[in-house]
């Protein structure tokens, strides 16, 4: 593993990056949980309430808690920016979206609560906060290297998710199927997780796996392509719907996301040491899972497939498939590494154990099968509801609830050496 340029003198306290790393896991298992108690009819239509709060659990409480920890923790480490008051600004960014996602969730089942205004003042300060504090960082950093870059621009995508996420609750426009809700689904996924998933990996990817780099003229283009064929297809969805222009900036959007993962899949089978690793698989399950999302969206923009439950099938290719796999396997190798960096500057006597030692093989292999069920189970749920829906729920609940204790016992692991450490001091 090369941690060449990082700076990690600059890596924040542990409980910066961490509240949200053994958080977002949780809104997973909510999200399982809703699923399960809902059944079948949670999936009648995209816009019911149970996939309307399903959807903001995963993309809101699981990716986006997920996404700000791994921000906060490499924002210093690679770009050499570290955050003012880190833990405060933790603290707060946290408080403000674990407590907004739940209200907002709360406000999709049971709009006549009142929790939906208070989603909005929640949710959107902290955000916005989060933003302005991470764009500061990356405009005085005084390394600007791609990955820094594709962040910035990926922060740019979820401030301009989160202004149209506030006009549509706010009533600025009406319709849960209008063309501002399609803007904001596409902004969300594509302008905020499909980009910063991008930017993490021309980083974690060459790091961990032991591959070679990514090409530079991909590294450069990526962020600036997606943003702007995004604001393309923006500006089609709104004034020209279903027209040519619709059509070409979603095909562009398309092939970027393509060639990231028919490049990363490259780059895997290029790394230079061939044992097995389990976030390596998840990684490849990521990028497979994109590339067939990609494959059925062009198979419905040519219409060779039609109906309702296609735009099901993206999003379980692309938020389950894709982003929760890439998800996971940025946590399995993320997570232990910091924990062994911090037991580094502990100076604790004697031989320390290494990143697999503080999180075994024999604890995440298991789950990899466990999540490929549960994708293949949502799949099948997407095509045929009644018989597969529980199924598909409850091997997301185990999946879930699986990582989730992975990285707890990492944790209890990190915690019993410190504490034996100052015993013997």
């Amino acid at each position: 593993m090369s941690a060449t340029g990082l700076q990690l003198d600059q890596a924040p306290p542990l409980s910066v990056p961490l509240r949200f790393f053994l958080t977002a896991p949780l809104f997973g298992v909510l999200a399982a949980v809703l699923l399960f108690w809902h059944g079948p009819t949670g999936l009648a239509s995209r816009w019911t309430p149970t996939m309307l709060a399903f959807t903001h659990l995963l993309t809101l409480g699981f990716l986006t808690s997920a996404m700000l920890g791994a921000l906060l923790q490499m924002l210093p480490v690679l770009a050499g920016a570290p955050v003012a008051r880190p833990r405060l600004v933790s603290g707060v960014v946290h408080g403000l979206l674990t407590t907004g996602t739940l209200a907002l969730v709360t406000g999709f089942l049971a709009p006549g609560t009142g929790a939906f205004p208070v989603a909005l003042l929640l949710l959107g300060p902290g955000l916005a906060l989060f933003v302005g504090v991470a764009l500061e960082c990356l405009w005085r950093a005084p390394i600007g290297d791609s990955t820094a870059r594709t962040m910035g621009i990926a922060l740019v995508g979820l401030a301009i998710t989160v202004a149209l996420g506030i006009g549509l609750g706010v009533g600025a426009r009406t319709g849960a199927q209008s063309s501002w809700t399609g803007v904001h689904i596409g902004w969300g996924l594509l302008g905020w997780v499909a980009m910063l998933i991008g930017g993490v990996a021309w980083q974690v990817v060459p790091m961990f796996q032991l591959t070679p780099p990514y090409p530079a003229w991909l590294r450069r283009a990526y962020a600036p392509v997606l943003f702007f064929t995004l604001l393309g297809l923006s500006a089609a969805l709104l004034l020209a719907p279903g027209r040519l222009a619709e059509k070409f900036f979603g095909a562009a959007i398309a092939a970027a996301l393509a060639l990231f993962a028919g490049i990363t899949l490259l780059r895997q089978r290029q790394r230079r040491r061939r044992l097995p690793d389990v976030t390596l698989a998840f990684w490849r399950l990521a990028m497979t899972s994109l590339l067939a999302a990609v494959l059925l969206w062009l198979a419905g923009a040519a219409e060779i497939v039609r109906g309702e439950r296609l735009a099901f099938l993206y999003g379980v290719l692309f938020l389950l498939g894709f982003a929760a796999s890439a998800v996971h396997g940025m946590l399995y190798k993320i997570v232990p590494f910091l924990l062994w960096l911090h037991l580094q500057r502990k100076n604790i006597r004697g031989t320390l154990p290494n990143m697999k030692e503080l999180l075994p093989d024999r604890r995440t292999r298991p789950h990899l099968w466990v999540h490929v069920a549960a994708i293949a189970a949502a799949v099948l749920a997407c095509l045929v509801p009644a018989p597969f829906t529980y199924l598909a729920a409850a091997l997301l609940l185990l999946s879930f609830g699986w990582l989730e204790w992975n990285l707890l016992a990492a944790v209890r692991r990190y915690r019993r050496l410190i504490r034996a450490h100052a015993h013997v001091a």
